[in-house]
């Protein structure tokens, strides 16, 4: 599709809260077009092979979504993304090197969260993955059959992924969470408002029922030449080294800001701020589920249903949505709180700790009293192919440094479609003076 299209309604990103506004405001007579980076609907969270690799919940949304007339572009890497008048957006990308621009006057951001890494010794060796990382390497048929895995970070995922790992073969050997574990508790017994959450849980550690599950121990460091072959855990009061072929660490989720903050969009402790018909601080400009700070499967979805709605001014079931909302915010704060990465993972990197793996930049070479922008002109930490989307949450965990600044492209694509995104824009300034 190199000519554009125009559509009432563009949702970026397709997982749970993305399906949940294109399929509402779909469903409210708007015409509707989805664009999405995966191969098919689901985002990380449903990412799946056939339909039967997904709960009934899943599968009943992804169907809606099917009927509810909404068109679905996958494989499209959302490159930039501009507001051409107050109710007229432009999203350009890229799907198989050809150029796809589509307008419309209300734009849906569903762009997700990615996982948040604190740096150790040894973190960037083979057989090192995020926890999500090994969860969609195993949804996408990676077999982790006969492998020992240490599962060691922060967060309720830590359950459903060494649940997962062992069902598929692999010996989940350590579950290590670092939260505390009053921490963990309070946040447990704060779900007795859910009692299906806390059966879920319980039927997740079911899954690895012979594997330890500890709190309050957290990574060293891990060792290895050619690949990790042990890890190094401590409580804070004495350490072990366990015998590994797979390592899986990560501390949470950091919201995906790029497109909103490109646009101009108003963001809060990293995530984007909305009012409570999930607008942004742009009119007609929407962000829903992780993007606007983490909260979970049920969360994103009643946040998508809203901005569908509100895209589509259907206000008065967006107001009934609202009670809906209320308390899985208050969750996730919970949530947030509870798992919040502790202090003492600062310790754990030395001054050979790689900090940017794309750019190889080491802990000591950089200074807490840098901005962002200097740390790049400097040492070019966020410069490499992933433009700190990686070491971005890192330096902000270890230095207390804020975004940097976004800019086209915001994902890899081809010279040509920059520069017919580039001529288009400069097009349309012309024909605006005139």
């Amino acid at each position: 599709m190199s000519a554009e299209s125009r559509v009432d309604v563009i949702v970026v990103g397709a997982g749970p809260a993305g399906i949940a506004a294109a399929t509402r405001a779909a469903e409210s007579g708007r015409s509707v077009m989805m664009l999405d980076e995966g191969a098919q609907v689901g985002g990380n969270i449903w990412r799946h092979r056939t339909g039967d690799d997904i709960p009934a919940d899943a599968r009943a949304w992804i169907t809606r979504l099917a009927r509810s007339g909404a068109t679905v572009l996958n494989g499209v890497s959302v490159m930039d993304v501009r507001a051409i008048t107050a109710s007229e957006f432009l999203v350009a990308g890229e799907q198989a090197g050809v150029a796809v621009r589509v307008r419309a006057s209300a734009l849906v951001l569903a762009t997700g969260a990615r996982e948040r890494f604190v740096p150790f010794p040894g973190w960037t060796l083979p057989g090192v993955y995020g926890i999500g990382g090994a969860q969609a390497l195993l949804k996408a048929g990676l077999s982790f059959a006969g492998k020992r895995v240490v599962i060691a970070g922060s967060g309720p995922l830590l359950l459903p992924v060494a649940a997962s790992l062992t069902k598929g073969g692999a010996r989940v050997v350590l579950v290590a969470e670092q939260a505390r574990f009053g921490s963990v508790v309070r946040f447990a017994a704060a779900l007795w408002r859910r009692p299906e959450a806390l059966v879920q849980a319980a039927s997740y550690r079911a899954g690895f029922i012979g594997t330890p599950y500890t709190t309050g121990t957290w990574v060293l460091a891990a060792h290895g030449d050619a690949h990790v072959e042990s890890v190094t855990l401590t409580n804070g009061r004495s350490t072990r080294e366990i015998a590994c072929d797979v390592l899986c660490s990560a501390h949470g989720l950091v919201p995906n800001t790029e497109l909103a903050r490109l646009l101009g969009c108003a963001t809060s402790r990293g995530a984007v701020t909305v009012d409570d018909r999930q607008q942004t601080s742009l009119p007609n400009v929407y962000a829903v589920g992780e993007s606007t700070g983490i909260g979970g499967v049920d969360l994103a979805l009643v946040e998508g249903e809203m901005a569908g709605l509100a895209a589509a001014d259907s206000r008065v079931d967006v107001e009934l949505l609202k009670y809906r909302r209320a308390p899985l915010q208050r969750m996730a704060e919970r949530m947030e709180r509870a798992f919040a990465p502790r202090d003492e993972l600062r310790a754990c990197v030395t001054a050979d700790t790689i900090v940017c793996r794309c750019e190889d930049v080491v802990m000591g070479s950089m200074r807490a009293d840098w901005t962002p922008r200097q740390a790049k002109l400097y040492t070019r930490a966020g410069m490499g192919p992933c433009q700190g989307r990686m070491c971005g949450a890192s330096l902000e965990f270890l230095f207390g440094w804020p975004a940097d600044s976004v800019r086209v492209p915001s994902e890899p694509a081809l010279l040509s479609t920059i520069l017919a995104s580039s001529a288009d824009e400069a097009a349309g300034s012309l024909n605006h003076g005139a």
